[in-house]
């Protein structure tokens, strides 16, 4: 069972006083101690360990915001956003932390039974069931109304076939929930159905996929033939909902990308800065360089104005007033000046920064991909032009 939080009034991840300093503490010490020493060996691999899932689960950081009586840890997404934070602090962009905990975990909170609730978020909270969403298939991209995978009712079960791609946790995941239509076309017929997938026949993981960046992160390829899920395992009162759910849920998935983002860039700038008064170029530190300078002062500035951004963004979504255009707003906005600042931050480690041993060159690898999953930026632009 994870350990139990109280809850917490939100004001910055970064903030000083109450009690999120002290998830910041203990997600800082299992990212130095868990994840950082590992991330070469995770890259090669093309996954985490099964062992670092449970010890998350042990350090009480999984489905952190989930109430104590499904074995989470009782707090708010304040608490999600400490560990998010000290997780692109630290570099690491293996472990699919924010898909289990922020995304699959609310989907069961919030649309769940309360026997699937009993059934399911306990063994997430302790490590033990890694969880994944099924949405984005080869041919659909950002457009979910399009999908193609389908779930036919057969008596009790769902028959569900079709494949999914780019699927983070794909390896580990024994709990997946398949976005499926079960009727119908476009919105209307799209429905959520869970599926504990270890096992399960007409269930394959295909390829591992080779990423630009995120090596350590399994992302896979899914597919089902004629696998048989109970009716039961519905998300919802009714078929249909599916569209619906997910439009209501990714504000908050998009909220996440931002947190990442604005933390790695952050890091980015603090590596850039300690990197240029260590290096000599011309008998004098680069730091010394008018340019350098002016750089760090024009990325330091870029990463307060957008840490300001999501600071107001998370305030909203504690009030549930952050709206999807508001969401879309952050995520597109703190990816696009995370790629920025990563890639000038780059500029000053010059061909160090070009090589993958250094911690800027793999952030600048697995930046790019903040850009296009959640939703691609021009999506975003797109969502928010139409409330304008």
């Amino acid at each position: 069972m994870a350990q139990m939080l109280p809850p917490v009034t939100y004001t910055s991840p970064w903030m000083v006083d109450g009690e999120v300093p002290d998830v910041l503490a203990l997600a800082r010490n299992f990212f130095e101690r868990e994840v950082v020493p590992n991330l070469e060996r995770f890259a090669e691999q093309h996954q985490v360990d099964k062992e670092t899932w449970l010890a998350a689960g042990e350090a009480g950081l999984l489905c952190i915001s989930i109430p104590e009586e499904y074995g989470g840890g009782g707090g708010t997404f304040a608490h999600e956003a400490a560990v998010m934070w000290e997780q692109g602090r630290a570099g690491d962009d293996a472990l699919g932390y924010s898909v289990h905990s922020s995304i699959v975990a609310h989907y069961l909170l919030n649309y769940g039974s309360e026997e699937q609730k009993q059934k399911w978020l306990p063994r997430m909270a302790s490590g033990e069931l890694v969880g994944a969403i099924a949405m984005t298939e080869p041919s659909t991209g950002s457009d979910l109304q399009r999908i193609r995978t389908t779930a036919r009712r057969e008596g009790e079960h769902y028959v569900i076939n079709g494949s999914k791609t780019f699927i983070t946790n794909s390896s580990h995941a024994g709990l997946v929930v398949i976005v499926a239509r079960t009727g119908g076309e476009g919105a209307q017929g799209v429905s959520l159905i869970v599926a504990e997938v270890d096992g399960l026949e007409g269930f394959e993981r295909g390829r591992v996929l080779q990423k630009i960046g995120q090596h350590g992160q399994d992302t896979r390829e899914l597919s089902f033939t004629d696998m048989r899920v109970p009716v039961g395992n519905l998300l919802g009162d009714e078929e249909g909902q599916g569209f619906y759910q997910l439009m209501l849920q990714l504000p908050q998935e998009r909220l996440a990308i931002a947190v990442g983002a604005v933390a790695t860039a952050d890091k980015a700038v603090e590596l850039a800065i300690a990197y240029s008064k260590e290096r000599e170029a011309f008998g004098k530190p680069i730091g010394d360089f008018q340019n350098t300078r002016f750089t760090l002062a024009e990325v330091s500035t870029d990463v307060m104005a957008a840490r300001t951004f999501l600071d107001y963004c998370i305030g909203l979504h504690l009030e549930g007033q952050l709206d999807a255009a508001t969401a879309s707003r952050a995520k597109y906005w703190t990816t696009d000046v995370q790629c920025d600042v990563i890639d000038r931050c780059l500029q000053v480690f010059g061909g160090y920064g070009y090589m993958m041993e250094y911690p800027i060159a793999r952030m600048y690898a697995g930046a790019r991909v903040q850009k296009i999953y959640g939703g691609t930026n021009e999506i975003m632009k797109e969502l928010i032009s139409r409330t304008l």
